[in-house]
């Protein structure tokens, strides 16, 4: 049987955006923060504001997670919901539109219950002044009827926690921000997290999976477990046809190395990404907008998506001139790094694997 995994591939595997599949399957999410693995400090914080809330038998204050995406922002709040005992409600702000949206969902909620709100930082200025009220004194303030003779209704509402996320912590206005009791950042996952993450996942999807083929994927997943899921779904297709059955380290190099994810976790778009900054911008500084447009990316997806991880890894800064390459760059492009200022001076055809 002749199988071309090119053609299986819907999306680029690295993309840390989640996907209809990943949105709709929770077959991999951890159900309590002892299933959670990585981010310590944040779980050992909340499991003690869990546990107090319970003891005070009130709703857990309100909770803000930043970071890049795929890090757990969302199994966290469901986490949060089932160690609570209650349900959760889940939507993102770009489904928010108009304030009767937000009103209509908050009206519903039950005691206790988490509404989770995705990319919150995109809430639009009427829509989030609904949530001020709500949050605060647990009322929904909606103008009614429209027009010269409109006035104020105050709905109750029950106790509840929002839980919001956003890879843009800093675009989220002040007085929304304020309203948060607990702000907490994600970060990337060691290489050891990711392993451990990779091992359960494999269980779950009744994988036989080797010790150091679970580590392979692990360390070229980006300290991000959305993509340590996804390439480990890929890498079992290729055990199946290939491998007869058992994911080990030779398996998975070969299976990522088809799929073009070198040892970094790097993918020809980041290449292009990095090759576009020294090649035609003489190693940077270049502005978002123009970087974004010469690779033929939107700025947010080259700002959330492509950038943390390189930056991660030494191969990028920010500056307040715009993006440059590193020497770490250089040099895992086969390129020669002439002093400070990032200019190239030899190329190699084929980078570094």
């Amino acid at each position: 049987m002749s199988v071309d995994f090119d053609d299986a591939l819907e999306e680029r595997l690295v993309n840390t955006r989640q996907n209809a599949r990943e949105e709709s399957d929770l077959s991999l999410r951890p159900q309590s923060l002892r299933d959670f693995v990585g981010q310590t400090k944040t779980k050992e914080n909340l499991s003690v504001y869990i546990e107090a809330a319970r003891m005070r038998q009130e709703p857990l204050d309100h909770v803000l997670f930043y970071g890049p995406p795929g890090l757990g922002k969302t199994s966290l709040a469901n986490v949060i919901a089932k160690e609570m005992g209650v349900s959760m409600r889940v939507t993102s702000a770009p489904v928010l539109g108009r304030p009767g949206d937000l009103a209509a969902i908050l009206t519903s909620l039950s005691e206790f219950d988490v509404l989770f709100i995705d990319e919150i930082h995109r809430l639009s200025s009427a829509v989030e002044e609904i949530l001020y009220s709500a949050m605060e004194d647990f009322v929904v303030d909606i103008e009614m009827p429209k027009g010269m003779g409109a006035k104020s209704t105050r709905i109750p509402i029950q106790r509840f926690t929002l839980v919001g996320a956003t890879t843009k912590a800093g675009s989220i206005q002040a007085p929304l921000h304020a309203r948060f009791g607990m702000v907490l950042r994600l970060d990337l996952y060691t290489t050891e997290e990711l392993t451990q993450i990779v091992n359960r996942s494999a269980t779950i999807l009744n994988v036989p999976i080797e010790a150091n083929g679970a580590s392979e994927i692990a360390a070229r997943s980006r300290g991000t477990p959305r993509i340590a899921n996804r390439i480990l779904r890929r890498v079992r297709d290729f055990a199946q046809v290939v491998g007869g059955g058992i994911i080990t380290k030779e398996l998975a190099d070969l299976a990522l190395t088809r799929l073009e994810i070198d040892n970094f976790g790097l993918d020809d778009s980041d290449r292009k990404l990095l090759r576009s900054i020294i090649e035609n911008y003489g190693g940077g500084p270049v502005g978002l907008d123009t970087l974004a447009a010469t690779i033929n990316e939107d700025r947010d997806t080259v700002e959330d998506v492509y950038e943390p991880f390189l930056l991660q890894i030494g191969f990028l800064n920010r500056t307040p001139r715009g993006r440059t390459a590193t020497r770490k760059a250089y040099e895992y492009l086969g390129l020669s790094f002439a002093g400070d200022n990032g200019q190239m001076r030899m190329a190699v055809d084929t980078p570094h694997q």
